[in-house]
């Protein structure tokens, strides 16, 4: 694409968040492109990737809302899915090549309940091969594609709930809450080797990503028929909803002030190290704040940029 067409699709329009119910065989980047025609705009990202088999909840940020994505504290996910039981696969879920069947019983349900509970708490994953992690610049899928499979470092992540919630061998249902970067499908390859039998994620649905929740979302077929009738940007979330942050109301002065990268005052009723959401008398965001001492308020991050002042 030249820088011509890149600048054709940069229509002016307010930043926000969108709330996508993907459908499972549409990539995360996939959905981020029909994004940018939607909003006729290349400014759009999503926080955090869903495999192309897993469904559910796929936040974006459109336009000046992608300078925000640090600034939301609440990052925990919520899934729910199914484990297929004694089946091994190579990119550890239903779309991968079979490794190994298991040709005893499997497990009773009280095993598997018994197994759950070891994942509880701090544990560290390998990441999957098949997985967009990469090393030297080369994503991990695309070696296990060319049939190369490269030592990985473990990291640390979060189980705060990993529950059985119906078991028709050899299928076992799970919910799972968990911090990001987690891997539901190491999960399921750990499951089954702790287990003995061996196993593999089926299917995933995300029910939840930090504030973003699944009954809020929007199909793919509903937003494209909204941007068809001009109405998408209806559906955009305020940025300043999704933050959490204390409101600050800013005048005329104060917003120019700001929109330029410098201090303003700090209401009396902030403490200081509070972080704040700087609003512009129209009631768009313009800013991310942080009170500091002599009740000062810094910008940490501008959502307007704007030549500095003479």
């Amino acid at each position: 694409m030249t820088k011509k067409s890149r600048r054709s699709l940069e229509k002016p329009g307010p930043a926000g968040f969108l709330l996508v119910d993907k459908p499972s065989g549409w990539t995360s980047h996939d959905v981020v492109d029909a994004a940018r025609r939607w909003f006729e705009t290349r400014r759009v990202g999503h926080l955090g990737t869903l495999d192309p088999l897993a469904t559910g909840v796929l936040p974006l940020a459109i336009r000046a809302a992608t300078k925000l994505a640090p600034y939301i504290t609440d990052s925990r996910k919520s899934y729910a899915g199914s484990i297929e039981l004694g089946v091994e696969t190579d990119t550890l879920d239903a779309e991968g090549q079979v490794l190994r069947r298991h040709e005893g019983p499997l497990p009773e349900k009280d095993a598997i309940e018994r197994a759950l509970i070891r994942f509880h708490g701090d544990i560290e994953q390998v990441p999957p091969m098949y997985s967009a992690v990469k090393r030297a610049g080369v994503p991990l899928h695309k070696l296990a594609r060319a049939g190369k499979e490269v030592e990985r470092a473990p990291k640390k992540v979060r189980i705060d709930r990993f529950e059985l919630v119906a078991y028709r061998p050899p299928i076992a249902e799970i919910e799972v809450d968990c911090s990001p970067g987690t891997y539901v499908r190491t999960l399921a390859d750990d499951l089954g080797r702790q287990l003995g039998c061996g196993a593999h994620l089926q299917n995933l649905r995300r029910l939840r990503s930090g504030p973003f929740v699944l009954n809020a979302a929007l199909t793919l077929d509903q937003l494209a028929e909204a941007a068809e009738a001009g109405k998408i940007e209806q559906y955009l979330i305020p940025a300043a909803e999704v933050l959490g942050l204390e409101v600050v109301q800013l005048g005329p002065e104060e917003s120019r002030r700001v929109e330029h990268g410098c201090e303003v005052g700090a209401p009396a009723r902030l403490v200081i190290g509070t972080r704040v959401a700087a609003l512009e008398p129209s009631g768009e965001l313009l800013a991310v704040m942080e009170v500091m001492p002599g009740r000062r308020l810094r910008p940490l991050r501008v959502l307007q940029s704007v030549a500095p002042p003479d």
